[in-house]
């Protein structure tokens, strides 16, 4: 899709929805990443390929570099959220009893939620250092010429995630699907990926995938030595009698600093087995607490002292890792914001699968 155009498009497109206001570029960024999340699933691919084309031009508008890295990686948190979504799939490899179609439509809400907080953060900031807006106005005949241009992109999660509620293919499947699409849009439609560039992600998928599967294969491992310790009888003897809200602060600190810490796979496939068992037996919807953790660890990608996507925003606008920290976060505490209220108002995650007939 970055190499295409497609993500290119995705921006001009939200700049023309929300550019009128001040500090309207940056409000774009993470309209694009609502899209472009419902796309990819991942946090990594947001931040990367969005990241390349926002980052410039912010910067060359008059926004800071630190600023501008800042909201592309605070919004790129909102890819593994909004479905379709990467770790929702891992969640549901480790804990097989939650519907990975009910867990995609938990996320919709929160990702709603987030991307509208950050955008309310980005334009409070925006206006206290007087960050440029468009001062032209856009005519009908310029809106409809970026939606046909864009429409080809904003289909994409249309269609994924249609087939996938509606059973035309599963999740696996859908990737198939989405990367064929993008080919063909790219390459017949918009004619900007080459054939040459093929063999360069050919490469770094495959890499990308060998690491992923060695991750599953010991976190399998190690989740073994767990079970055989019976270190999932301990937990649940020490925090079975905390109770509704006691758990779900434990649970939020606990994976909060393993986001910190490590990758969102393995912490998924290792801790999320232990703690849902739990949850459950607490009366807590598996739904909801499979969102609580999905969040959690997806805040870690923005939260030092590891942070996956400041490692990637941070090159791409030259900025040192110190000062890059400093300016996200307002963004990081009002993503934390919004995990308390998720966690301790199910509705907010529960409302959407509800309506779909995934809580029972």
């Amino acid at each position: 899709m970055a190499t295409g155009g497609l993500t290119r498009r995705l921006l001009n497109f939200a700049l023309m929805l929300v550019g009128f206001i001040r500090g309207g570029l940056a409000l774009a960024s993470v309209v694009a990443s609502m899209i472009f999340g419902g796309i990819t699933g991942s946090a990594i691919a947001d931040a990367s390929g969005l990241g390349a084309v926002e980052i410039p031009m912010m910067v060359k508008s008059g926004y800071s570099k630190e600023f501008a890295a800042a909201i592309v990686g605070a919004s790129a948190c909102l890819g593994p959220i909004i479905p379709p979504s990467i770790p929702v799939i891992i969640y549901c490899m480790a804990v097989r009893s939650v519907s990975i179609g009910g867990l995609f439509a938990a996320g919709i809400t929160p990702g709603v939620l987030i991307g509208l907080a950050l955008m309310a953060t980005a334009c409070i900031i925006s206006r206290k250092r007087q960050y440029p807006k468009r001062e032209h106005g856009i005519s009908k005949r310029e809106f409809v010429i970026s939606l046909k241009d864009t429409s080809l992109a904003i289909l994409m999660p249309l269609i994924i995630l249609g087939g996938i509620l509606s059973g035309i293919f599963t999740p696996t499947e859908a990737a198939a699907v989405s990367a064929v699409y993008a080919f063909v849009v790219t390459y017949f439609v918009y004619r900007e990926l080459k054939l040459s560039d093929l063999p360069g992600m050919f490469l770094r998928t495959g890499v990308t995938s060998a690491a992923v599967m060695i991750i599953i294969g010991t976190s399998n491992i190690f989740g073994m030595v767990l079970a055989f310790e019976q270190v999932a009888m301990k937990l649940e003897t020490l925090l079975r009698p905390m109770g509704y809200y006691p758990f779900i602060l434990a649970v939020n600190i606990v994976f909060l600093i393993c986001g910190c810490l490590m990758d969102f796979g393995p912490a998924i496939l290792i801790l999320a087995p232990v703690f849902a068992p739990i949850a459950e037996h607490l009366g807590i919807h598996p739904i909801h607490f499979g969102m609580v953790v999905i969040v959690n660890l997806v805040i870690g990608l923005i939260t030092p002292p590891v942070g996956q996507v400041l490692f990637v925003v941070g090159p791409l606008a030259g900025v040192s890792f110190e000062n890059l920290v400093k300016e996200i976060i307002p963004f990081m505490l009002i993503e934390l914001f919004v995990l308390l209220l998720i966690s301790y108002i199910p509705i907010l995650t529960l409302f959407v699968p509800n309506l779909l007939g995934y809580v029972r």
